[in-house]
């Protein structure tokens, strides 16, 4: 909508990030008003470590803080509040349940509760995840499908979105949720992901990991389609109340393999296809994807980036940090 962002108070949280990062950049670049909270000081972050953070105001604290949020909220005058606080580590959430837990699940209703206290806010979006609906045998995921999520870090996204939907229809908040597959891009620094972690071995000269066994099969969505998930959702939230409560499935519906995202990734680079199969990935789901048709028809949604055309950015966002870094 032009002009809808322009001098819009508005609330990240989570915005050192990947898509926290793109999202507040997205924002500042539609004019909002963005304020961003931030619990760990993240230099190498898309937000630190460039001019975005002198574009934004930026405050100190834990999304679990609800008195912080309700003065941040206030203090502020906040408009739309973008959710995205979270432990998202697959692998730490099983080594780490209870601080994913009390990070996805209590933040969660931490700052539904103080937005519900704040007579300012208009629009909320909570970041959720395909990981919330667990394992099912029907497929793609559909929004009307159950939250089954089993493992320690699909609970706390199932747990997060059903809180939401719950604020929604008890008390008229106005949140809606997304759920997004795996997204990649440049500014991801959790080099444990696939598609970070490759590109950095292959600019080192090293051969890419797969911690898996190559074969569990995913939807993999560039980081500034998933951004401009977050604004339109909110947009139409605006003049929407029906969206209240209601959830949508972002994907540009190309579901890969793990060992074939990393050809892709290799052939684009000009290397070879060689790389180490580990075997060693524990609580995961063997298919994952989602189907947008709903988002599409609700809500006009269309990915601006081919599959190609992300990586080749992604790729080229790594080259420069690299250069420039010794991580």
């Amino acid at each position: 909508m032009t002009g809808f962002w322009r001098d819009r108070p508005t609330l990240v949280t989570g915005a050192t990030g990947l898509l926290g990062g793109w999202l507040t950049r997205r924002l500042v670049e539609n004019e909002a008003s963005v304020v961003c909270l931030v619990r760990d000081w993240v230099p190498s972050s898309l937000l630190l470590s460039g001019p975005l953070a002198a574009k934004v105001i930026l405050v100190r604290g834990d999304v679990r803080d609800q008195a912080l949020l309700e003065r941040v909220l206030g203090e502020h005058e906040i408009d739309t509040v973008m959710h995205l606080a979270a432990q998202t580590i697959v692998p730490i959430a099983n080594r780490n349940p209870i601080s994913t837990f009390e990070t996805n699940i209590g933040g969660t209703w931490t700052v539904l509760e103080a937005c519900r206290r704040s007579p300012t806010v208009k629009q909320i979006v909570y970041a959720s995840s395909d990981k919330a609906y667990g394992e099912s045998a029907e497929l793609p995921y559909e929004e009307s499908a159950p939250l089954h999520g089993r493992y320690p870090y699909d609970v706390s996204k199932a747990c997060g979105d059903r809180i939401a939907q719950s604020y929604a229809a008890t008390y008229g908040l106005p949140v809606a949720i997304t759920r997004c597959g795996n997204c990649f891009g440049g500014g991801d620094l959790n080099w444990n992901r696939l598609v970070p972690g490759t590109i950095r071995a292959v600019l080192r000269g090293e051969r890419p990991v797969i911690r898996s066994n190559g074969t569990l099969v995913r939807d993999y969505l560039y980081v500034e389609d998933a951004a401009a998930t977050y604004t339109l959702l909110a947009e139409h939230l605006a003049s929407n109340s029906a969206l209240r409560g209601e959830a949508f499935n972002f994907s540009n519906e190309l579901r890969m393999s793990v060992s074939d995202m990393v050809q892709q990734i290799l052939e684009l680079m000009g290397k070879g296809t060689l790389f180490d199969m580990r075997c060693d990935a524990a609580n995961e789901i063997q298919h994952q994807y989602l189907s947008a048709e709903r988002a599409q028809r609700v809500l006009g949604w269309a990915p601006m980036f081919s599959l190609e055309e992300g990586l080749k950015r992604t790729i080229a966002w790594y080259a420069a940090f690299l250069s420039q870094s010794n991580t």
